[in-house]
């Protein structure tokens, strides 16, 4: 009897010590002749795959087109991951791909894959009525589940430190682990070290690949964009993104109005909750400089980090905007220590307390964020059981 979905992925843990390379390229192997091979964009880097991904599906789905977009995680429910044309997959929907992609992988190569490879696989399942596949990887890019699948193009968001027991120590070994997953064609977006743009250019030489460094003042629609922005709120990062999935549409020679960027939600990116509360749900440093140039002073910061992340230096950074941290708890064996986090703040001289939704203040302005985690907490605090 196959497991339910639900029950099936209870039973899979999210995290791994190592990566395992063979497993889901064997996997796709099986599953490929059951299904649509789709044009693809894949996404790889450290900050702004997501926002990206969305502007980019969102605007050609608007333009008539049916578009999958894949990503992770989730912040409430795992059908956050899988949106196809406007909206997030149905929990049906998601039984009978379950259904259909287990019986072809059959029982022991379905259970062997982890979390985030079998679920890769069902989005493939799920997309192969669309006219276009956006792909965000997950960690790195090589090695990276989404990466087994054929792209039309690949997008390099910015690149900075993450996952360094997986990529590497160093800014140009990360960038390495991301960048070598591109194929045919692919767009860099500007970078915060400028070790990234040499070894794009080193790898697009080695796999003979085209590529272009995404200038983005050069851009013709770039005045249309920041006057929505404005209408939005949108920082600055987050036009720089949209500008990275305009030229995506261009490059693959789609269609698509600029105008309907009016409708776009992109729900965790500094995103206005409330008219004082700001959700993000980044949780790196380059998240963090980006952040910084964009919050306003005295601004309370609702925060809490996984355990593997530079959180005093995260703090040191947006320490000149933030008027005091209310640290939330956070439900994961990544939490990082709350005493730590306690002792940083105290080195670091800035105000603390715990968090307690009954004494936010109409008067002062928020910002929650740390990780997908905090943004989860907050949420749930809140009451609101769902962002589809």
């Amino acid at each position: 009897m196959i497991p339910s979905f639900a029950s099936f992925l209870e039973n899979k843990p999210l995290y791994y010590d190592k990566i395992e390379t063979r497993r889901i390229v064997e996997a796709y192997e099986v599953l490929k002749a059951h299904i649509r091979c789709i044009k693809a964009v894949h996404i790889v880097g450290t900050n702004g795959k997501g926002s990206t991904g969305r502007a980019l599906a969102h605007l050609a789905f608007k333009s008539g087109l049916r578009v999958g977009h894949f990503s992770s995680p989730h912040i409430l429910h795992f059908n956050e991951r899988i949106w196809i044309d406007g909206v997030c997959v149905d929990e049906a929907s998601l039984e009978i791909a379950h259904q259909r992609l287990y019986i072809i992988l059959e029982k022991e190569r379905s259970e062997a894959l982890s979390y985030f490879e079998y679920t890769t696989l069902l989005a493939f399942t799920l997309f192969e009525e669309c006219d276009l596949i956006v792909l965000e990887a997950g960690l790195g890019g090589k090695d990276d589940a989404t990466n087994v699948y054929p792209k039309a193009l690949s997008l390099i968001t910015p690149i900075g430190l993450e996952h360094q027991a997986f990529l590497g120590d160093d800014i140009g070994s990360i960038a390495r682990a991301k960048i070598e997953s591109i194929n045919k064609k692919a767009i860099v977006a500007p970078q915060p070290h400028k070790e990234v743009l040499v070894v794009a250019k080193a790898i697009a030489k080695e796999k003979g690949a085209q590529i272009e460094f995404l200038e983005i003042a050069a851009l013709p629609y770039l005045e249309v964009i920041t006057t929505i922005a404005e209408q939005k709120a949108w920082s600055d990062f987050l036009i720089t993104n949209i500008c990275v999935a305009l030229k995506a549409l261009d490059t693959l020679e789609l269609t698509y109005d600029v105008k309907d960027l009016k409708s776009l939600e992109l729900f965790g990116r500094l995103y206005p909750l409330q008219k004082n509360i700001l959700l993000d749900v980044g949780h790196n440093l380059l998240a963090a400089q980006v952040i910084e140039k964009a919050l306003a002073k005295e601004t309370v910061l609702i925060y809490n980090s996984l355990d593997d992340k530079d959180y005093e230096q995260i703090l040191k950074t947006l320490q000149s905007k933030i008027k005091k941290v209310l640290i939330i708890p956070i439900q994961t064996k990544r939490a990082l220590d709350i005493t730590l986090l306690q002792k940083a703040l105290e080195k670091l001289g800035i105000e603390y307390e715990m968090f307690d939704i009954e004494k936010l203040k109409e008067d002062e302005h928020y910002l929650v964020f740390g990780s997908f985690y905090v943004v989860e907490a907050f949420l749930k605090a809140s009451n609101i059981e769902t962002i589809c």
